[in-house]
């Protein structure tokens, strides 16, 4: 912290995608206000121009390397969109199986690998007594893996980390922080489960090979998917393999069934004060998901999209991404400059991706936060900072009557004895992420059923060649793909002039969450959260930590890198005393 001027930077905020700083201006040991920076330059949009568009889904899918599909997936269907192109049956069952199992597995690994941890402290798991572990998580669920035996050895092989000096995967953490709150047994078990979901992941991750050719980054193809079905044969989706993808189904659904859901709903108990903690804006959008039809048919998505303003579930606004009085995106915090000055507004269509970096040069203390500090535009709903991701899906879906996510969310409140208030915090934000994961694995089960049948009534087909040929495109075409990333909403806009890429604009959910201050001040979800919050031990900001890894942060996705001249953009150097 600077002591000049109050100043309490995290750089880089650890355990996310990408390189995030966070800056905190203090008043005694309360945020007072808190700034976003996403420190890397994005230039993506700048690679994509001039390229054929049934070409741009590998490169867009190339943003990210832990969104495995969703930058392809969202790019395939800004192309559909232009085109007018439609799907099979089947690539549109197919796609939503590999959209739900993504959000399986990144929920999953977000909890235990990267957001759990600022909750269970991996050395106090030390002082746990075995017997009284495996007491404690056979209370919570019939898991296998819950013999003292099993938690003994774990114990064991944390210990000799420890005892080595050398934490590996658990190094540069605050252990021993005073606002970790769980006893030595719920943290052994955590560990331990911990440790499960790194072998979980890599089966379920098949699914995505057995569809998509491969994991990470899956094939995809404009209108439809490159999967051929043929039951008896060796080189298409078999029998086989149809048997493989319902395994991993029922295998995803055990594992969030016996181990995600008992360990979230165990550990909040322990830190109900965090339903009071974190909110920010009190916005939240959904730009829809899991069609049931064609993309552009919005009564027929599963996910709907929608506007939630100031808390009001009783109204939701509409969402319309096609609209440029809904969807800018400004500058003015950020360094790039518009054509008509930084604090003008831009739908994506008519996205600008001019690079103009006037921040202090390195090394420096503090950022100049009253000018440009952020590589992340500002994107903005008719003016307003919006939240995106799982709590604003599960607002969505509570606020529209979804049984099952009324069910899920009436009993964790009930359970966790707290207000639906709670909902609208930290806390609140981790919840509904493990509640959505819950419901999107039970909803694989019938899609899967209904691909199967579709297969058994005769219908195999994967893709529709109508549109593929360009000779078939009109001169100039534009359009949108929207899509509910794990994240949050993601929005690629494209724009195809006689035949190739003349734009290309992604707005993704950690451009929404991390966006900074737009020319009217407003700042970002994740400043907004930060604000007032209370650090135990401000040279340990743990608190922090905690709310932004409940949005979990993808700033590779926000920030993509570019050079043309291919020399060395970044250098990140390391020192002790960080956290983990």
């Amino acid at each position: 912290m600077s002591t000049d001027t109050g100043r309490l930077v995290v750089d880089p905020i650890t355990r996310i995608e990408g390189h995030l700083r966070i800056e905190a201006q203090m008043n005694g040991d309360v945020i007072e206000q808190a700034y976003s920076s996403g420190t890397m330059v994005r230039g993506l949009e700048i690679i994509l121009r001039g390229r054929d568009p049934r070409d741009a889904w590998a490169f867009a899918q190339r943003i990210c390397g832990v969104y495995t599909l969703v930058h392809g997936m969202a790019s395939v269907r800004s192309v559909e969109d232009a085109l007018r192109a439609p799907i099979p049956a089947n690539a549109q069952a197919i796609r939503n199986l590999m959209i739900a199992a993504q959000y399986v597995h990144d929920h999953v690994m977000h909890f235990y690998h990267l957001h759990a941890l600022d909750w269970v402290d991996v050395v106090s798991a030390l002082n746990a007594d075995p017997k009284a572990t495996s007491e404690l998580a056979q209370s919570l669920s019939p898991y296998a893996k819950s013999s003292p035996g099993h938690f003994a050895d774990v114990q064991r092989r944390v210990k000799a980390l420890v005892e080595s000096g050398q934490l590996g995967i658990f190094a540069n953490a605050y252990w021993g922080h005073p606002a970790y709150k769980l006893p030595p047994e719920a943290n052994l078990m955590a560990v331990s489960h911990y440790l499960d979901a790194l072998q979980w992941q890599r089966e379920v991750v098949q699914l995505h090979a057995i569809f998509g050719g491969r994991n990470p980054h899956p094939n995809f193809v404009v209108g439809g998917v490159p999967c051929p079905i043929d039951l008896d044969s060796d080189s298409a989706l078999n029998a086989k393999r149809l048997g493989q993808v319902q395994e991993v189904i029922t295998q995803m659904r055990r594992f969030v069934d016996e181990v995600y859901v008992p360990d979230t709903l165990a550990i909040a108990g322990f830190y109900k004060d965090w339903g009071a903690q974190g909110e920010g804006l009190g916005n939240f959008a959904t730009f829809g998901e899991f069609p049931q039809g064609q993309m552009w048919e919005k009564d027929k998505l599963l996910i709907p999209a929608g506007v939630i303003l100031n808390r009001n579930l009783n109204e939701i606004q509409e969402f319309d991404p096609t609209d440029a009085a809904q969807v800018q995106e400004f500058v003015k915090h950020s360094w790039y400059e518009y054509s008509g000055g930084k604090d003008a507004g831009l739908h994506p269509w008519d996205g600008e991706t001019t690079l103009k970096y006037n921040g202090p040069k390195p090394p420096y203390k503090e950022l100049p936060v009253e000018q440009e500090y952020s590589w992340l535009k500002s994107p903005r709903w008719r003016g307003q900072a919006i939240e995106v991701g799982p709590l604003a899906r599960c607002l969505m879906l509570y606020a529209k009557g979804h049984e099952p996510t009324k069910e899920l969310v009436d009993i964790t409140l009930s359970k966790l004895e707290v207000p639906i208030e709670a909902l609208y915090s930290t806390l609140g934000r981790t919840a509904a992420r493990t509640l959505e994961t819950k419901i999107v694995a039970d909803m694989m089960q019938g899609m899967f059923d209904g691909l199967l049948a579709n297969i058994k009534g005769g219908d195999t087909r994967t893709f529709n060649s109508d549109k593929w040929e360009p000779r078939s495109w009109p001169s100039q075409a534009k359009g949108v793909g929207f899509m509910e990333a794990p994240r949050g909403g993601l929005l690629h806009y494209i724009v195809i002039e006689d035949g190739r890429i003349a734009n290309y604009q992604a707005v993704v959910p950690s451009t929404w969450n991390a966006g900074p201050r737009d020319p009217k001040g407003q700042p970002g979800a994740y400043e907004a959260a930060l604000k007032g919050h209370r650090l135990e031990v401000p040279k340990q900001p743990l608190e922090i930590l905690r709310t932004i890894h409940s949005f979990d942060p993808c700033l590779a996705c926000a920030v993509h890198v570019t050079d043309p001249e291919q020399g060395e953009l970044v250098k990140v150097h390391v020192s002790g005393g960080g956290s983990f």
